[in-house]
């Protein structure tokens, strides 16, 4: 049986945790760099930038400077300001849990198609999880035998938001498989590619929370208590951030049958319009014998607004087959 309290066990666990976070920042900094492409066409403005990828950009980069941080606490030899550097890393590394459950949360409303009583819910509890993620933050630190050292912390409070954050995402979990499985109006393309493989990001954000809350219930020794903490908020942010990047490079199809991607809408909702006094032309070549164009809309203003599921929620009775006919394509009697 092992002793887990044992000075040589804690030193031993020790050096293995601080080699388990070199890893994992590794894979953490694979996953930044690999995905860096879609950062930058919101950032240079290829893309439109939507509201909802706030959440992602400060989720993602939060936990990246939690991890730096972190690495600095573990490596470093000279002394430092404890107190503020575990404090940063506390402020990102709680933003980052936080915020990786506030994007599953959006995919699940709109899967929802930002249902009132769904919304009104998640944020309810959205609001209780951060209540406790911002109590985790109070800490005490010094410089004491060439280390940083954490003298007094609310373990408690840290167990408590990782069971809090567990049920949260086990509730997102339900919430999003449940309308995904039993959809009202038929499966939608993005429903059939949110259920197909999205649905095992909202299974592996559970899964690893789960873990760590296990370790924290078990107690064997004060490593061994978060060592799983990491790695629980690394599949966190990856899975909701893979999520994210899925839903806003999913391509649907607008009004009129154009292909469109939702870099262009909203990834809460997908909305598309046609303005008054414009006109589209279509144009159709056939070796260089035949050249039709065609003017297909005219008319007032026509808003449309799709939901997640891709089904209609706002609209109007728009039949492009029904318009009135100009006099330039009345034939003369002959």
């Amino acid at each position: 049986m092992v002793n887990w309290q044992s000075s040589a066990e804690v030193l031993t666990d020790s050096v293995v945790f601080s080699r388990f976070v070199h890893t994992l920042f590794g894979v953490y900094l694979w996953e930044v760099v690999t995905s860096l492409k879609f950062d930058w066409q919101f950032i240079s403005g290829r893309k439109r930038f939507r509201w909802p990828l706030v959440f992602y950009f400060a989720g993602r980069y939060c936990l990246l400077f939690a991890l730096v941080g972190i690495l600095i606490s573990l490596d470093v030899t000279e002394p430092v300001n404890c107190q503020a550097l575990y404090t940063f890393n506390q402020v990102c590394g709680n933003a980052a849990i936080g915020l990786a459950s506030v994007n599953l949360s959006l995919r699940t409303i709109a899967v929802w198609s930002q249902n009132r009583i769904i919304v009104s819910l998640l944020v309810a509890v959205m609001l209780g999880q951060w209540s406790f993620l911002l109590h985790g933050i109070l800490l005490e630190a010094k410089w004491l035998n060439g280390a940083c050292v954490i003298t007094s912390t609310n373990n408690q409070i840290l167990a408590i938001s990782f069971i809090y954050t567990m049920a949260f995402d086990f509730l997102v979990l339900c919430l999003a498989g449940w309308k995904l499985a039993y959809p009202s109006g038929g499966r939608s393309k993005l429903v059939k590619l949110i259920f197909g493989d999205g649905l095992i990001y909202f299974v592996i954000a559970f899964l690893s929370n789960l873990i760590a809350t296990t370790f924290m219930i078990l107690n064997l020794n004060a490593v061994m208590s978060i060592i799983a903490n990491v790695p629980a908020a690394i599949a966190c942010t990856i899975a909701a951030c893979r999520v994210v990047r899925r839903l806003a490079n999913f391509e649907t199809i607008n009004t009129f049958g154009q292909s469109a991607t939702t870099g262009d809408t909203s990834i809460l909702a997908f909305r598309g319009n046609t303005t008054s006094d414009s006109s589209r032309q279509f144009a159709l070549k056939h070796g260089n014998d035949l050249h039709i164009q065609m003017d297909v809309v005219r008319g007032d203003t026509v808003n449309v607004e799709f939901d997640a599921a891709g089904r209609t929620v706002k609209g109007c009775d728009l039949d492009p087959e029904a318009q009135a006919i100009h006099d330039e394509f009345k034939k003369p009697p002959y």
